[in-house]
């Protein structure tokens, strides 16, 4: 039986479904779901019906996969249909973050180490599935993906729930100062390490982010999860020296 990871704060919510999958080693590529990276698609396909299967939904939910290119382009699902579930052809093209307001639609973001967040405003509706990497977090993704919400279906920041997924943290994530420089303004962003080197804290950056968007602290939910540290439930392209797998955030509307 897969296993899901969830947030307390979007569980309570009765609109919005949302789950985080994890590693399986008893499935073909450790129930890896991604179809991008050059395992037997006929396998992944099988992994992500097992979802399906796992959670309870059958036919009821249509699921969006995005072609994530590290942007900051952020694409609204208006229409009850499914892309890039069971082929990249008609994945959503060069896209990061995902927004619907259409009931029965799952958004779907894969990682292994980036930041994937997940948004559900109540009072209108409207979910949200974010992808965000070093450089889709110095562009803002998760910021402009509150704006988007905001602009285009009257969300109210103060009303948005987020949780902030599993993804690699300080820790971890060394950089060099080529990349941390874009985050020395973010108190806390940055610790110094040998040589040179920072330890970056994408998750943390994500959530101040947020908060300067308008969310209020109390509906943030970090999981507080390292995929470096927790290999074991997670992919880490980095500590797993460059692996293939990916593990899904997904969120809809029900």
């Amino acid at each position: 039986m897969a296993s899901f990871y969830r947030f307390k704060n979007l569980s309570e919510e009765t609109g919005c479904l949302h789950a985080v999958t994890q590693k399986d080693p008893m499935e073909p590529y450790a129930f890896s779901l991604a179809l991008h990276t050059g395992e037997a698609a006929r396998e992944i396909v099988a992994n992500r019906k097992k979802v399906i299967s796992e959670l309870g939904l059958a036919k009821e939910m249509h699921f969006v996969v995005a072609e994530q290119t590290h942007s900051d382009h952020i694409a609204v699902i208006g229409d009850k249909e499914t892309k890039g579930w069971e082929g990249i052809e008609d994945a959503v093209a060069d896209c990061d973050a995902l927004i619907t307001d259409v009931p029965g639609v799952m958004l779907t973001i894969l990682t292994a180490d980036c930041v994937p967040v997940l948004l559900y405003e109540p009072e209108k509706k409207v979910a949200a599935a974010v992808h965000a990497g070093w450089k889709g977090t110095y562009t803002e993704i998760a910021a402009k993906t509150v704006r988007m919400m905001a602009d285009r279906f009257g969300c109210d920041p103060r009303m948005i729930r987020a949780g902030i997924g599993p993804a690699i943290g300080k820790c971890c994530y060394e950089v060099g100062e080529d990349v941390a420089r874009h985050f020395f303004e973010i108190p806390e962003a940055c610790l110094d390490g040998k040589q040179g080197k920072y330890r970056l804290d994408l998750p943390y950056i994500n959530k101040y982010q947020l908060l300067e968007s308008g969310l209020l602290p109390s509906n943030i939910e970090m999981s507080h999860l390292c995929t470096a540290c927790e290999t074991a439930s997670f992919f880490s392209y980095r500590k797993e020296q460059g692996c293939s797998g990916r593990f899904m955030s997904m969120i809809g509307l029900c």
